[in-house]
């Protein structure tokens, strides 16, 4: 073994952390200069390329980071606020605790301690609300309801304090893989990767670049999103109403404040949208059978189109998918975005802290990782989504049923509530 002049011994490189073994990380300038005085995207290396900068992207460049990678992160951080929020179920909630989110967070969310649903389809064999509680699975809560802006917000704010991570707002206009890395191009930038990480969305150019086959499919359904106050509090009780157009679902926020879901058809959705904010506001409170009292709008109103999306695996060559690049959900459930962050969690665990994070081992453990957990949530969300716009009577009779098992069967709806957390329970 090899000493040094003072007769310690040298370690072998593998018992070296490795963020002491990589090249020191940035400001790297991002052009530089010719011959005849032109400005050239600078051509750099970086172990790992994210494209797509939304929440999931953002907390994959943090967590990403943790294991000494150089990072790169490309895309525009988005700002507008449109009305939308997340449930942080517990396993998410406990990710951004790990990467120092919760001083930024806590006042801005309200805990999720109750789960109630409520039959509103008019059917024959409509069943009394269920309840689910947090405290009978151990938990204070299922989870924490925050407004995506301000998730976001937080996300950019701590990563503009990580070390070796790089952000290029510019989009990304050329993917090419090779063997050995993915060269990606855009405005301002060109750089190398060991391994790119798609956070690009539904029509993710990561996933076509992979040569990742995805299938897609739309709901008649459109969903409504707004921020209402109310004269009643909520509790800190998360009520979805179960009716034919599909759920309509007021989630905590802090104080007597509540966010909505409401998913119609597309035309009752364009008639809605088109009130003013007292008249929707009144729709609302009576949608929800005035269960919080008078209603107005407390913030943005917005309006998404419905769809579904599954790939056949999540990763291919040097690129994987996380997030909407990899699955896309209807609004129930709380699965849409802790299913990214669970991606997240689940590549951190495959990529480690190899030298090299696009081994076929890697890309190959994360795909294996994903597999069972997306396609079951896929399936669940579709099934109950679609069973909810039919008025057949078996799809009624075994969704009663179901309802009615899951009120008096106390160890079946623990089991449920641990399913519904699956990957995110407190250990």
């Amino acid at each position: 073994m090899a000493r040094l002049r003072n007769g310690a011994a040298l370690r072998p490189a593998h018992h070296v952390p490795a963020i002491l073994r990589r090249p020191a990380p940035w400001p790297i300038p991002p052009v530089w200069r010719n011959q005849s005085g032109m400005t050239t995207p600078r051509r750099d290396q970086v172990d790992i390329a994210i494209v797509g900068a939304g929440a999931v992207g953002l907390a994959a460049a943090l967590a990403l980071a943790e294991g000494g990678h150089r990072i790169a992160l490309l895309g525009p951080i988005p700002t507008h606020r449109d009305g939308r929020t997340v449930a942080l179920l517990d396993g998410s909630w406990r990710l951004l605790g790990e990467l120092g989110l919760h001083d930024a967070l806590t006042d801005k969310a309200a805990p999720l301690a109750v789960m109630r649903l409520v039959d509103d389809t008019g059917s024959l064999f409509r069943q009394p609300p269920v309840e689910f509680r947090a405290s009978e699975v151990g938990l204070p809560a299922f989870g924490w309801n925050v407004e995506n802006a301000e998730l976001v917000a937080a996300l950019a704010a701590r990563l503009a304090t990580t070390a070796g991570v790089r952000h290029e707002p510019g989009l990304v206009s050329g993917i090419t893989p090779d063997e050995d890395g993915v060269l990606l191009s855009g405005e301002g930038f060109s750089l190398r990767a060991s391994l790119v990480v798609g956070a690009d969305g539904r029509r993710s150019r990561v996933r076509e670049a992979a040569g990742i086959a995805a299938r897609d499919w739309d709901y008649p359904q459109s969903a409504l999103t707004a921020i209402v106050a109310h004269a009643r509090d909520h509790r800190d009780v998360s009520t979805e109403f179960h009716t034919r157009k599909g759920p309509f679902t007021l989630v905590p926020l802090p104080g007597r404040r509540s966010s909505l879901v409401w998913l119609l058809d597309p035309a009752e959705a364009d008639e809605v949208a088109a009130l003013d904010d007292a008249a929707f506001a009144r729709r609302v409170e009576r949608q929800a059978h005035s269960l919080l009292g008078a209603m107005r709008l407390d913030g943005p109103r917005g309006r998404v189109p419905m769809g579904g999306l599954s790939v056949e695996r999540f990763g291919a060559g040097r690129m994987v998918l996380v997030g909407e690049a990899a699955h896309v959900f209807p609004p129930i459930g709380a699965q849409g975005l802790n299913l990214g962050l669970r991606d997240v969690m689940a590549l951190r665990e495959a990529v480690g802290e190899t030298s090299d994070p696009g081994t076929p081992a890697a890309v190959a453990a994360y795909d294996r990782a994903r597999q069972a957990d997306v396609r079951l949530r896929t399936g669940a969300v579709d099934t109950l989504n679609r069973t909810l716009l039919t008025d057949l009577m078996p799809a009624d009779l075994l969704r009663g049923a179901g309802l009615l098992a899951l009120s008096r069967i106390g160890p079946l709806r623990r089991l449920v509530m641990r399913q519904g957390l699956a990957g995110g329970m407190a250990r």
